[in-house]
């Protein structure tokens, strides 16, 4: 049985706003190109490889749900009318919405610019489409939403530790200090914390962003700077679904865990 290491993990003390209002937004990232994943992106956009039995974007679209999200604005890009033809089958479950780039790959920073005219909120969710975790005690959507602090955040990074970050053949990403304050790793070192692809960011994020293809690392940078880039630990389970050798042993690390 998978089970929770001890190492990396870091004490946090993040301190809630009080009243903080439900999450109700989210932007799923779909528009990549998936080129790791060739073959099976040969004919398929990456969100429908399937892992488990299921789409990977349906994996996603679960947690959604699961936490009361109603509102899901999808980028789109390479074989764009396949993904739109899926998400057809769950316009039941949201109010799906999609952020067409079609004419241009904008990227996972161009690509939130090029949205932020369909969210209305002042903070939402933004996830990778190609994403795959498993809540643990808490749930990863509603722990960034207890966790987010208005007053001192422009970005909240769900984290998993590099000892738990399956399927993983990087580095890490981040450190982070009690407060849960990140710092990047620095080059050919390496780091404890991982990101998952999901996170809570506010619309101050993207202030003053540039037109066109850029990263949100660019976002991130100077969200480092000022101090407001946070993260929090996920108590489940996470795999980095990124080649087509991760499918067969993440579904065979599933099989452990159950």
């Amino acid at each position: 049985m998978i089970a929770p290491s001890p190492r990396g993990r870091t004490p946090l003390t993040l301190r809630p706003s009080p009243g903080a209002t439900p999450i109700r937004t989210a932007m799923v990232m779909a528009a990549g190109l998936g080129k790791r994943m060739r073959p099976l992106t040969a004919t398929r956009p990456k969100p429908l490889v399937e892992v488990a039995g299921k789409a990977l974007i349906d994996h996603v679209f679960d947690r959604l749900r699961s936490a009361g999200i109603g509102r899901v604005i999808v980028n789109v890009h390479y074989l764009a009318d396949s993904i739109e033809a899926h998400l057809a089958g769950r316009a039941g479950d949201f109010d799906v919405i999609i952020s067409d780039e079609r004419t241009q790959l904008l990227e996972t920073g161009g690509g939130l610019v090029r949205a932020m005219p369909l969210i209305a909120d002042d903070r939402f969710l933004v996830v990778n489409s190609d994403n795959y975790w498993v809540d643990g005690p808490i749930d990863a959507i509603h722990l960034l939403g207890q966790r987010w602090d208005e007053t001192r955040m422009d970005a909240l990074l769900l984290m998993v530790p590099l000892a738990r970050a399956y399927c993983h053949s990087g580095m890490g990403d981040f450190h982070m200090d009690p407060e849960g304050q990140l710092t990047r790793r620095r080059s050919g070192k390496v780091a404890p914390f991982v990101y998952t692809g999901v996170q809570l960011v506010s619309r101050r994020l993207l202030d003053d962003a540039p037109e066109g293809s850029f990263s949100t690392n660019l976002l991130w940078d100077r969200a480092l700077a000022r101090g407001r880039a946070f993260g929090v630990v996920h108590q489940g389970l996470w795999f980095d679904v990124g080649h087509p050798a991760a499918i067969a042993q993440t579904e065979a690390l599933l099989l452990r865990a159950a």
